[in-house]
């Protein structure tokens, strides 16, 4: 069960549907069937661009690359994958991740796609996926790039404080959560935070810890890795993770933006250079 009622976990779903609408390129959206369930797709981009596949984040799904994906589009062929276990079109399925589980799941999703190699990008939990993946299937990625990823750095439980605190307060307090754990700011951007809130409000997120990668398991990545973290993440270290990365991956480039938090945004052509250099 990933909803706290199934009513909510609908609510949160039609409005992903209504959200897709506003998919700013032309797109196709395929369901492949694999061990875990059915996974959803979003494919955009010409035929025969090079391939990029896209992990959004622990409690969102694909609308989260809205802000992106016209301009890698016009370079790449996209894959936008609703992570399973998550509140999105694929299956409610959470394996563990400290398993095979997840790649195998990936294998199956490439495989129904017809894709041998391709460049991951993900955002935290998705960072953590994407890096999962590519250490143990080295050979079918051609490039990572990371963006706050999880798996690296220390994961920090200050945050979890700051909600408690805040949950009293209605929807007041959780916009103040909102912005305390990720970064956002409803004043700013009030339709995501608007539908972020509906999310933290239904669904259930993972309770399990996120496997931390050794340095021999990071320095399977001999393919070209891109980082980008905030030095005032609430989730992760950055530090470590920068450090760590520089320290072990031999091509790897990290990038600290000090004054951001989890919510990495606006990042769109930095990775387009990477995917495309």
């Amino acid at each position: 069960m990933i909803y706290k009622t199934e009513a909510g976990g609908q609510e949160i779903l039609r409005r992903y549907g209504e959200a897709l609408k506003s998919w700013p390129v032309p797109a196709e959206h395929r369901r492949v069937s694999t061990r875990e369930g059915e996974t959803f797709v979003v494919v955009s981009g010409p035929a025969g661009a090079p391939p990029l596949v896209l992990f959004h984040g622990s409690g969102t799904n694909t609308v989260m690359w809205l802000a992106d994906v016209a301009e890698w589009a016009k370079h790449l062929r996209v894959y936008a994958v609703d992570m399973i276990g998550e509140p999105g079109f694929s299956a409610r399925s959470r394996p563990a991740l400290d398993s095979e589980a997840y790649a195998l799941w990936l294998d199956d999703v490439l495989d129904a796609l017809g894709l041998t190699r391709v460049a991951i990008a993900g955002m935290s939990l998705g960072g953590w996926l994407a890096l999962d993946y590519a250490t143990r299937r080295p050979e079918r990625v051609t490039r990572l790039a990371l963006l706050c990823p999880g798996g690296i750095g220390r994961q920090t439980y200050g945050w979890v404080f700051k909600t408690l605190l805040y949950k009293p307060f209605g929807k007041w307090g959780l916009r103040k959560s909102m912005k305390a754990v990720a970064g956002v700011d409803a004043n700013e951007t009030p339709e995501i935070a608007d539908y972020l809130g509906l999310i933290f409000t239904h669904f259930l997120p993972r309770r399990e810890k996120l496997p931390v990668f050794d340095d021999d398991t990071l320095k399977r990545l001999t393919m070209p890795v891109l980082a980008i973290v905030g030095g005032r993440d609430a989730m992760f270290d950055s530090h470590e993770t920068a450090g760590r990365l520089e320290a072990t991956v031999p091509r790897a480039s990290v990038t600290m933006l000090p004054d951001v938090a989890h919510s990495i945004t606006g990042q769109t052509g930095p990775v387009l250079d990477f995917l495309r250099g």
